[in-house]
């Protein structure tokens, strides 16, 4: 089996030949590259090079984080974890589109995960080292502080039914000191939709976005009607980035992977991995090994694939099967550590032969 690297898709590479004059035909694939969310963004496109794109891209990805980050301090989310803002009005969230539409997203996906997929988790996350505060793996579990933290978690901690149907007219208040919200398991996925959504409105047909591994595709990549493809990797710890397991075609989709084999760390032999449990307050280890998701957007794809890491095999499995717009390939470990998979319909029709 191969399998995904940290960013856990890989994309694969562009080959395209310059006209002998040194201009791009109109077929040329363009690209261009930065850093944001703690990692790297690529957009690639089919047609002329646009001026000042990346520059727009940035900019863009630059607003998004001033919403929804929780490494910025001054990030609208950060204000409210901090207690800076002890609500957010309905006001101030017409003016962050972002931060709204991230929270509208995260409640809708807790909702029919059942709470598996979980926005109030970072009080947690924190606590396992794996947040916005300072790094650092816990070397005595305090059951005591978890069970503590837990009274912080969960969807009744705020008041959101007005947020999903009236989120003109909305006010977010904290009923807990404590609670706290974390929309990094969407956060970069949204951000590959909004780049692409701004694509469109440039009137570009064909492109590739991919922030940290997650994916969205329109069109193809070049006057044959190759589709753009996407590979995912092996999940093993000690595999090389570019080993891949599967590399399937990626049209007018989405993808994204979770999963626990890289951003853990290990402490006397016991492994502690970023996905946190919002039910047990501990970080969830199961033989499902990686959750790759396909959807019309990138945000969601992002969002239920961390709720079948928290899940496990059987009920993500389950899970994607009933959600008609989605379909998972799932890599997971038999007792003897080999490595297995398993899709559904959907994503085994493209898969090779």
């Amino acid at each position: 089996m191969k399998t995904i690297s940290y960013f856990f898709l890989i994309p694969l590479a562009f080959l395209f030949a310059c006209r002998t004059d040194g201009s791009l035909p109109v077929t040329s694939i363009q690209m261009i590259q930065g850093e944001t969310m703690g990692t790297y963004y690529k957009v690639s496109y089919l047609g002329s090079e646009i001026t000042g794109l990346k520059t727009s891209v940035d900019s863009l990805l630059v607003a998004l984080n001033m919403e929804v980050s929780t490494y910025i301090p001054d990030a609208l989310i950060s204000r409210f974890n901090h207690g800076d803002l002890h609500a957010i009005d309905a006001e101030t969230l017409q003016g962050a589109p972002h931060f709204l539409a991230n929270l509208k997203l995260a409640l809708k996906i807790a909702e029919v995960t059942s709470e598996n997929f979980n926005p109030t988790i970072m009080p947690l996350v924190n606590y396992w080292g794996f947040g916005y505060t300072s790094k650092h793996p816990v070397t005595a579990i305090d059951s005591a502080k978890v069970d503590s933290l837990m009274t912080f978690v969960g969807l009744d901690k705020i008041d959101y039914d007005s947020i999903i149907y009236s989120p003109s007219a909305i006010q977010l208040d904290k009923e807990y000191p404590g609670t706290q919200l974390d929309f990094s398991a969407i956060a970069k996925g949204y951000g590959v939709d909004l780049v692409a959504a701004y694509l469109r409105q440039l009137g570009i047909d064909n492109y590739f976005v991919d922030i940290g591994g997650e994916v969205v595709a329109k069109g193809n990549k070049g006057s044959n009607d190759s589709p753009w493809r996407v590979g995912i990797a092996i999940p093993k710890e000690d595999a090389a980035p570019t080993e891949m397991n599967v590399a399937i075609p990626l049209i007018d989709r989405a993808v994204a992977t979770s999963g626990n084999y890289r951003n853990y760390y290990e402490v006397n032999g016991q492994k502690f991995s970023h996905t946190i449990n919002p039910f047990t307050g501990y970080p969830e280890r199961s033989n499902l090994l990686s959750a790759s998701i396909l959807a019309k957007d990138c945000a969601t794809a992002d969002g239920f694939a961390t709720a079948c890491m928290v899940l496990g095999l059987d009920a993500a499995f389950t899970l994607i099967n009933m959600q008609p717009d989605l379909e998972g390939y799932f890599i997971y470990s038999d007792n003897e550590g080999l490595l297995h998979a398993r899709a559904t319909k959907g994503f085994t029709s493209l898969l090779p032969e």
